[in-house]
């Protein structure tokens, strides 16, 4: 994967289905990485909205997240991480179910997919099982899912990987730009327009 340039780069995904956008701007520098992304769409036959930023340091390993549903009485998440596993809420109190995860993953976004594909680096025939902070939605709570990155192919222009979420079974593949940017998730998302 090459370098990011230092200007930031937006992005927009829209649903396969139901209506909807995403923008998502990163700006990456070299002391760390800062995703702002708002979502607009329909979650369980409901129109909402939801808004996240997501830092990590230069090695792509998650610092702090927070997610909030734009609104009136929306929810929210607010965690920080040490980059080794080690997570906390908003008040500082440790989060231990969370212990050992390094990524997040948000439900509503193909972004949060690349965070483990940058960070694991991995090469076609590499697969690696890890654990992520997963971000349900449209009501946010926050759980230790097993997942499973698999590179399957590496061009210059881009690579596949397999995911899997291992609690569940569910598999796809994941077609990425050569920053590691999700192109296609496919039945879900699909990216629309970067710049």
């Amino acid at each position: 994967m090459v370098p990011f340039p230092h200007q930031p780069i937006d992005v927009r995904w829209t649903p396969w289905v139901e209506p909807g956008i995403e923008h998502l701007r990163l700006t990456i520098t070299d002391h760390g990485i800062l995703a702002d992304g708002a979502i607009v769409s329909v979650w369980d036959g409901e129109p909402a909205r939801l808004r996240y930023r997501i830092r990590c340091d230069a090695a792509w390993r998650v610092r702090s997240v927070r997610i909030g549903s734009l609104g009136t009485g929306g929810a929210r998440v607010h965690l920080d991480a040490d980059g080794e596993g080690r997570w906390t809420d908003e008040t500082g109190a440790r989060v231990p179910t969370l212990d050992g995860c390094l990524d997040v993953d948000i439900a509503a976004t193909p972004f949060t997919n690349t965070l483990p594909i940058r960070r694991l680096g991995l090469r076609p025939g590499d697969r690696r099982d890890i654990a992520v902070a997963y971000v349900a939605v449209p009501g946010l709570a926050v759980s230790r899912e097993p997942q499973r990155y698999e590179c399957i192919e590496a061009r210059a222009d881009g690579a596949r990987h397999r995911f899997t979420a291992l609690d569940g079974g569910f598999t796809t593949e994941l077609p990425t730009d050569a920053d590691g940017m999700v192109e296609d998730y496919p039945l879900l998302f699909r990216r629309v327009w970067q710049r």
